[in-house]
């Protein structure tokens, strides 16, 4: 795969796909490229649509770099990671951004940022992204998530942060990388309103960690809301997901510009 250093000095993994328009996807906590986007068909279907794709993995993530000081995490520190990223590849026409969970709330912070966004997918995440600046840390919060990825015995975690804790055993990840992440995790008001670039809300009907996901569209002007079947870690196997994915950025395709007319 290949790297690129990261303005604190972190080495960043990605993959590159196709070709054609550019489209950036970043992924959730604890996730990688490879089962957030490879794995439910998601690159191979951008792919056939005649995208370019680019999926980068986030620091503390599959083959990224992982540092356990939690000062190199947060998802605005991500966000750096993706313009940096957008600065490497120098698309002249700009890129789509789609972001699941973690990645919804670093792709909503890169579009207040980088102009060259022209479009983004926000997905797996609601009302919490506007009453509290990120994922919803009223279902799990940063201590007791932590708490899980770092016990020496899973029996004693809490019942809500035990699926994250198989989750990450599942997939090999760094274990105290990711708590150094759920320390960090943002929670700052984000200026939805700045948004200019057309945005998809998109949720899965029974994923508790994205409720009232209107409350999310209706803060950022213009956004559309697709809710589709699927709790946080089914929706993106959904094959209404992956239809209301690839038409929002089929649609996009034509448009030439990075704000709204």
């Amino acid at each position: 795969m290949p790297t690129f250093e990261a303005s604190d000095g972190i080495t960043l993994s990605y993959t590159s796909w196709g070709d054609g328009r550019l489209v950036v996807l970043h992924h959730g906590f604890i996730a990688n490229s490879r089962t957030n986007w490879v794995l439910p068909g998601i690159v191979d279907a951008l792919v056939a649509a005649g995208r370019r794709v680019v999926a980068i993995d986030a620091r503390g993530h599959g083959e990224s770099e992982k540092p356990h000081d939690p000062a190199h995490y947060g998802e605005a520190r991500m966000a750096d990671d993706v313009i940096a990223l957008a600065d490497l590849l120098a698309e002249p026409a700009g890129y789509d951004l789609v972001g699941y969970s973690m990645g919804a709330i670093v792709s909503l912070i890169v579009a207040t940022r980088d102009s060259r966004v022209r479009g983004v997918v926000a997905a797996g995440v609601g009302s919490a992204v506007v009453e509290l600046g990120g994922v919803d840390t009223r279902v799990i919060g940063r201590a007791a998530m932590a708490e899980a990825l770092l016990a020496d015995d899973p029996a004693t975690m809490s019942p809500a942060a035990a699926g994250f804790r198989a989750f990450a055993d599942a997939v090999g990840g760094d274990r105290v990388a990711l708590a150094a992440q759920a320390t960090a995790l943002h929670a700052a008001p984000i200026p939805l309103r700045a948004i200019t670039v057309p945005v998809l809300v998109l949720a899965g009907r029974d994923d508790h960690l994205a409720t009232r996901p209107e409350v999310l569209a209706d803060a950022i002007p213009g956004a559309v809301l697709r809710v589709v079947p699927g709790d946080h870690l089914g929706a993106v196997r959904e094959p209404d997901f992956l239809a209301a994915l690839t038409g929002f950025l089929a649609e996009r395709a034509g448009t030439t510009t990075s704000h709204r007319d």
